[in-house]
């Protein structure tokens, strides 16, 4: 049993990872995708995802019988039931410091069992009640199996002779074992996927939320192996964009003609007055400028009023073309909430001016608040 818990963690802390993994295999079946971890992925650490990656080849090589296996399953259950572990630092050894915890399963928080100790505190530091533990939210009597006796879930995912609920590896891999079970299963069959879920949470809302993020990171890996060759004014906007790659951030700043001073004063107390720059739509504006197509000066009506074609969120990532200007909102049911904008240049990334005290930069395109996209008039039919 795994339970589902909402945490409200501080901000993350960057671990330097000296090492490369990418995980790439063909899935079984006609027309089956071939599934390639991106070599970064917003809001991941590096030794996490990499993590995700060797756990789904090694569970591959250890269930032949499971095909389907893919980082982005993976990816989809950390996301929802820690956000990677946000808050967290990870070592070199995939160590989660300090560690993640559930609440206590003594029965006072609505919709949670009522689960007595099973491992005397080793795994949950509690010796009365059982609560779930690390990055992929085991249950002690589940990693352990029952009594301790060593057969439940837990496996020792990075070498060190140890099954240790609290390292990125070992709970990857005994995350991706747990849902191949033991008898023929093809994870690229949403049936098969929701089932295997169901077991890991027996609960509708948070199968239906894992898969939402498993199609999300299936649409960045296809998209970091097969780009979309950019459209003619596509190619003009982010050249455009492309030109001011390290320019300052500036509140308010950035026009038609490039960067300006802006405004003051930005949520966090940036005087853009003194920073020459580019905000977020200050950049979006100018490029689409060079580009002859003129669009309003703030990222929500860029989206709402923006002369072309709206692309909605439900189209995937794998609908963007190079050019195309993406949005992100509070609240994805609202475009009155969206907060930012960037230019989606191909293979999962984005061209952008993030916030102050950071410069116009290439990353990977954020998946979490998401809204939708709009595909500047002039610069390509859908796809």
């Amino acid at each position: 049993m795994v339970v589902k818990v909402l945490l409200i963690l501080a901000a993350p802390a960057v671990a330097v990872v000296a090492m490369v993994f990418v995980a790439l295999f063909a899935a079984t079946g006609l027309g089956a995708p071939a599934i390639i971890a991106p070599a970064a992925v917003a809001g991941i650490d590096p030794t996490l995802l990499v993590a995700y990656s060797q756990a789904a080849a090694t569970a591959a090589e250890q269930r032949p019988d499971c095909t389907g296996m893919r980082w982005s399953v993976l990816a989809g259950i950390g996301m929802v039931e820690t956000r990677h572990a946000a808050g967290r630092s990870i070592d070199g050894s995939g160590r989660v410091t300090p560690p993640i915890y559930g609440p206590l399963l003594d029965g006072s928080v609505p919709g949670t069992a009522r689960i007595q100790d099973t491992d005397g505190g080793r795994y949950d530091g509690n010796q009365v009640w059982d609560r779930a533990v690390g990055p992929m939210q085991f249950l002690p009597g589940t990693w352990a199996g029952p009594g301790g006796s060593g057969g439940g879930a837990g496996r020792d995912g990075n070498g060190d002779r140890q099954a240790d609920p609290h390292n990125v590896f070992d709970a990857a891999l005994a995350a991706a074992v747990y849902l191949c079970g033991d008898q023929p299963v093809d994870l690229l069959d949403s049936g098969a996927l929701a089932a295997a879920l169901r077991r890991y949470n027996d609960s509708a809302v948070y199968v239906a939320d894992v898969l939402g993020w498993i199609t999300a990171y299936d649409e960045l890996s296809l998209a970091a192996i097969d780009p979309v060759p950019a459209s003619e004014v596509g190619a003009r906007v982010v050249e455009a964009a492309m030109r001011w790659l390290g320019t300052p951030y500036s509140w308010g700043g950035g026009n038609a003609g490039g960067p300006t001073t802006g405004i003051c004063c930005s949520p966090g107390g940036q005087d853009g007055r003194t920073v020459v720059g580019f905000d977020c739509s200050g950049l979006t504006l100018h490029a689409a400028a060079s580009a002859g197509i003129a669009l309003p000066r703030v990222s929500a009506a860029q989206y709402q009023f923006g002369p072309g074609t709206r692309i909605p969120r439900g189209a995937g990532i794998g609908a963007l073309q190079p050019g195309d200007l993406v949005f992100f909102a509070f609240d994805t049911a609202d475009p009155g909430t969206i907060h930012h904008v960037g230019i989606y240049v191909g293979g999962g990334s984005m061209v952008n001016a993030p916030r102050p005290g950071t410069v116009v930069r290439v990353e990977p395109m954020y998946l979490d608040g998401y809204i939708g996209a709009l595909r500047l008039a002039g610069t390509g039919g859908p796809r």
